[in-house]
């Protein structure tokens, strides 16, 4: 059977220059977010991925060095990738391992974009896949001290609105009955796999057991394992599912309970090979995916959706419009599901520069 990564990997890719663009978004003071787009050029097209580095001074060094990579050449999209892996994408190394990934993918969903923009063809065409309306929700965190609040106007305005949750230890039996009344959530993030972020939670037994006794339908995202916690999570391992460890589907065979559901982050899968060879093994294995996002400020927020539409329509992915992320969300926006409209070519949705 033909791999989904064999169906695009021989695709011709003509680039003759390249450009940087720079976006930032402050949503609260203490979290300044900044993306890079990468405009490959060539044919008369150009191809635009959004590099999603969380540090904002590396997006500062990459537009300030300007395009001094040597990308003009003509490339197949397996042979661009294998140029790519060859550069030095950072001028030191990255703070965060995963950066790279998120370099590379901004490159290649370029790369990808620009290479059927020259064909006069789309991904879903391509594949042999059809884009089907797009099931999402609202991811959140509820503050500190949490407060009910943004939940309760998001779906005052929003009635239909499904909820994915970061948990906290901070969370009282109040915010846990409340949340529950809402019938909206859909799955609670636990954050137990992050380790030197602002958002760092815990091995919290306790909270465990009041998430999965208070949201008994809920998928439970990247708990910690842990002496503690093992036995709180073991009956309900089924609705366990994993976001952070998931790079490749060496991090989904390293685990030691097959999930029913992993979340894929396209951007930290880094190449396409790799990400298309994720969707594959979880095809392949019955494993569930949804998608997750990287608070993408322009076209990489059309690209995962893309994606989800195509491989995973139907789960809870947490690819909102990127206006549902705002502290307050204005009225009219599109709800769940989401008709995913691509450009007549390219790797791109409707909207997205």
């Amino acid at each position: 059977m033909t791999s989904t990564w064999e169906r695009v990997a021989g695709l011709p890719v003509r680039i003759e220059r390249y450009e940087l663009h720079g976006h930032s978004w402050q949503p609260r003071p203490e979290f300044l977010r900044r993306t890079t787009d990468i405009h490959l050029i060539g044919g008369g097209e150009q191809g635009i991925g959004e590099d999603v580095v969380y540090t904002p001074e590396d997006h500062e060094k990459v537009q300030a060095a300007g395009p001094v990579l040597p990308l003009a050449g003509d490339w197949t999209l397996q042979s661009f990738s294998n140029h790519l892996a060859a550069l030095d994408l950072f001028d030191a190394p990255p703070e965060y391992p995963a950066s790279l990934a998120y370099r590379i993918w901004a490159y290649e969903s370029a790369a990808l974009d620009l290479a059927l923009r020259q064909a006069g063809t789309t991904l879903p065409e391509v594949l042999g896949r059809e884009l089907r309306p797009l099931t999402f929700v609202n991811s959140l965190r509820l503050g500190e001290p949490p407060s009910f609040e943004p939940v309760r106007s998001r779906l005052e305005r929003y009635p239909t609105l499904r909820m994915k949750l970061d948990a906290t230890s901070s969370w009282d039996d109040e915010l846990f009955a409340r949340l529950a009344a809402t019938g909206a959530v859909d799955s609670i993030d636990l954050k137990g796999q992050y380790v030197g972020t602002i958002v760092d939670q815990t091995a919290d037994p306790e909270l465990y057991r009041r998430v999965i006794e208070t949201f008994p339908d809920a998928w439970i995202e990247d708990p910690r394992l842990t002496e503690e916690t093992e036995p709180v999570l073991a009956p309900v391992m089924d609705r366990v599912t994993w976001d952070a460890p998931i790079h490749t589907v060496a991090d989904v065979e390293a685990l030691a309970v097959r999930p029913k559901m992993v979340n894929v982050k396209p951007s930290r899968s880094g190449p396409l090979r790799e990400l298309f060879a994720l969707y594959d093994f979880c095809d392949v294995n019955g494993i569930g995916a949804y998608g997750g996002g990287q608070s993408e400020l322009s076209v990489g927020r059309g690209h995962i959706q893309l994606l989800a539409a195509l491989f995973h329509p139907d789960t809870p992915n947490d690819v909102a419009p990127g206006a549902y992320n705002e502290p307050d969300p204005p009225p009219g926006l599109p709800s769940s599901p989401l008709t995913c409209i691509p450009d007549p070519v390219g790797f791109r949705l409707a909207g997205y520069a």
